[in-house]
């Protein structure tokens, strides 16, 4: 913490943050910049979608009461909750269709995380959901990620310039009560889906 204090006291560096941390970890930072007297971090970049909310377990609780902003990647859970791996679909050149074709690999175990039966049962409740709502999935994914009060801005990514499309449309979407009382349905009913 010392270290990335000079980088900010020398103007190098303006905001601290970190990336994939635990409640634990993020604590005794904040504890030790704080015992120090240095820059501490402001801002907390991990994985956060309807079907990766563990987040939500502690962290959320940390980040609020230290005034810390989440920055959430992957709030379409890898392009799951776009739905184009449900019904076994395997779209040519997709991430997990690729992953999977790679034989005992540590990819082929994020492909069945992030894709497995449970994730894709959540995601297909999801989908009929944004139907319903008449927005697509990838628009509901994303406005939903950044509907929290701990979060500040959603990290998105794509490999097509035409995906973009849907997710701008979620730029100023506010999710009616009613989608996110029946998203939060589909999460306590299908705990954890990518285990």
């Amino acid at each position: 913490m010392e270290v990335l204090d000079e980088l900010v006291r020398s103007g190098k560096v303006r905001i601290l943050a970190c990336s994939n941390e635990t409640s634990c970890g993020l604590m005794k930072s904040l504890a030790t910049s704080e015992c120090l007297g240095v820059a501490r971090y402001e801002s907390i970049q991990n994985n956060f979608s309807i079907n990766n909310r563990r987040f939500e377990d502690e962290l959320k609780q940390v980040c609020r009461q230290e005034g810390i902003s989440l920055l959430p990647y992957s709030p379409l859970g890898g392009g799951v909750l776009s739905g184009k791996y449900l019904d076994g679909a395997r779209p040519e050149g997709a991430l997990f269709a690729r992953y999977l074709e790679m034989a005992g690999s540590r990819q082929v175990e994020m492909a069945q995380r992030f894709a497995g039966p449970r994730a894709l049962e959540s995601t297909m409740r999801i989908v009929a959901i944004g139907q319903e709502a008449g927005m697509s999935p990838v628009t509901l994914a994303t406005a939903w990620s950044k509907q929290h009060n701990f979060v500040a801005s959603t990290i998105v990514g794509v490999s097509k310039e035409d995906q973009l499309d849907d997710i701008f449309a979620a730029i100023d979407l506010k999710l009616s009560d009613e989608v996110m009382t029946a998203v939060h349905k589909v999460t306590k009913e299908i705990l954890y889906p990518m285990g």
